[in-house]
C-alpha cells in the first residue's frame, strides 16, 4: 500500500461479482462440497429450497 492507496479501497467486492446456479454446483444431488483455505465445506439445498452452508 502506498500513500495513494486508501486502504478501504483495498477490500473492495468486485463491481459483478461471479454468479453460480445451486443445482449446477450440487449437480442435481442437493449437496456440494466447497473447499477454502484448506478447509471443507458442504453446501445442502432443502426441500424448501434454501442453502445452507456449514463446515
Amino acid at each position: 500500500m502506498n500513500a495513494m492507496t486508501a486502504p478501504s479501497l483495498m477490500h473492495r467486492a468486485p463491481q459483478n461479482p461471479p454468479v453460480h446456479d445451486a443445482h449446477n454446483l450440487t449437480q442435481g444431488c442437493g449437496l456440494a462440497q466447497i473447499l477454502l483455505d484448506g478447509k471443507t465445506y458442504q453446501l445442502r439445498i432443502t426441500r424448501a429450497g434454501k442453502l445452507i452452508l456449514t463446515k
